[in-house]
């Protein structure tokens, strides 16, 4: 089990983009959260297996349609347990 902390920047919020992720989480089997943050990005925590958490991170550089991705920059952590994949 593996856990990464992302952070993703560009124009990311009004776009679904936490829906995005969390459809795909789950759609990978991943655990963890998803939120907006304040200066305009969203940061999200992905919990699982190694190959299903970078095809997530991959994902994330994707974005869905109307998002423009910039930045996407993680951390790789210590596991928590999650349960399920939420929106914060």
């Amino acid at each position: 089990m593996q856990q990464v902390h992302v952070f993703i920047s560009g124009h990311v919020q009004g776009v679904s983009f936490r829906y995005f992720v969390k459809s795909n989480a789950r759609k990978l089997g991943l655990t963890g959260w998803v939120r907006n943050t304040e200066d305009g990005g969203v940061e999200a925590v992905f919990s699982g297996e190694k190959e299903k958490i970078e095809k997530m991170i991959a994902f994330c550089r994707e974005g869905p349609m109307l998002a423009e991705v910039k930045q996407v920059g993680f951390e790789w952590e210590d596991s928590e347990e999650f349960i399920g994949f939420t929106i914060r």
